[in-house]
């Protein structure tokens, strides 16, 4: 099987009330263009062209909860979402295997009652987080409750960037031009995220947590070198001085340790060069194939193509490719994963009954 670990969606039952929460219409335009965003139908048939073997794992798209509804209100929207998520993947387990849930970040309490249920009751195979929540470091302590709860359930979290363009690129501007935000602020977010997990002691304390990073993890395995030598190893020299051996203190590894302990997913807009660099950094078993559907100049079948004509392509072994494509999900996720066609499913439990 390949199964596709990042794919988003926008369920038609959670859009409908989520457009009710977009305070500026016209950002609606990029969804509404992408049919395969919101209507399933659209997405089946689109997927067809992959044949029988190839499944998703649906993530809510952007834009996260917590910034559409107050701290009192978006349980309601990530409730909805996880349970439109749920049903797609009942009305299609041959399609959509399992589905992350959301959390409403910006009500640490209700995320941590939220991730309880859709994975007790609901069947999630891990929860989603964005990089920062309305501007607060995902290592601010009020989140670390949840990351331990995921380490203890030995369940992933799915990390997806988040900026707009009113991070502006410079201080003397109001906001980022030419989409600088988008390109490269987001592999930035989701490099700097994962820093300071490492080096505020959330990896460390949260023993065995597994987060997977969008986007082959960013900026992190082409800047090896800066991490592991210019960095780690020269840590406190340029800003933290005596501060600095007391954040190293309290890691039991050396920091590219922990950098390498993430996993990282090989949504990469269709890159070669890229997908070569993160395998070699994070090994072929923290990798895990993913497309980012449907965002594409296709509308969702161009990255699907491209990543596996990639994948197909690497000079690995047939071990190495099951392990992306499909193995490593399974391994992180457990027994939680419904992999295989219609038929293959029914016949199982059939078996098992």
């Amino acid at each position: 099987m390949k199964i596709d670990a990042f794919s988003h969606i926008l369920p038609r039952r959670y859009f409908d009330v989520m457009k009710n929460h977009v305070s500026d219409p016209r950002a609606l335009k990029r969804w509404l263009d992408l049919p395969a965003l919101h209507d399933h139908e659209a997405r089946l048939l689109m997927m067809d062209e992959f044949g029988d073997d190839y499944q998703q794992i649906l993530t809510l798209s952007s834009p996260p909860i917590e910034l559409l509804a107050g701290p009192n209100e978006s349980w309601k929207l990530a409730r909805l979402a996880n349970e439109s998520m749920k049903d797609l993947v009942d009305q299609y387990p041959d399609r959509f295997p399992a589905f992350v849930a959301s959390l409403p970040m910006n009500n640490p309490d209700a995320s941590l009652e939220e991730l309880a249920y859709a994975i007790d009751e609901l069947g999630a195979i891990g929860v989603q987080v964005f990089t920062n929540v309305n501007g607060i470091p995902l290592d601010d302590p009020r989140f670390e409750p949840i990351f331990a709860e995921m380490a203890r359930r030995d369940l992933p979290v799915w990390m997806h960037p988040t900026r707009s363009a009113a991070s502006a690129d410079y201080p003397t501007e109001e906001k980022s031009q030419f989409e600088v935000w988008w390109a490269l602020g987001w592999p930035y977010e989701t490099s700097v995220a994962m820093s300071r997990l490492v080096f505020s002691g959330v990896m460390e304390r949260c023993s065995g947590l597994k987060v997977i990073t969008h986007h082959m993890g960013a900026m992190i395995s082409f800047l090896e070198g800066r991490i592991r030598l210019g960095w780690s190893d020269q840590f406190g020299s340029r800003t933290h001085g005596s501060t600095a051996e007391a954040i190293l203190g309290q890691l039991s590894k050396e920091p590219i340790e922990y950098f390498r302990s993430f996993y990282a997913d090989t949504a990469l807009s269709g890159s070669e060069i890229g997908t070569k660099c993160g395998l070699e950094f994070f090994g072929a078993e923290h990798v895990l194939f993913a497309s980012d559907c449907p965002f594409d100049p296709e509308g969702g079948p161009m990255y699907i193509r491209e990543m596996i004509r990639i994948i197909d392509n690497l000079d690995i072994s047939d071990e190495e490719r099951q392990l992306i494509y499909e193995g490593n999900l399974h391994r992180i996720c457990g027994d939680r994963i419904r992999t295989g066609t219609e038929s293959e499913l029914l016949d199982r439990a059939s078996r098992v009954a």
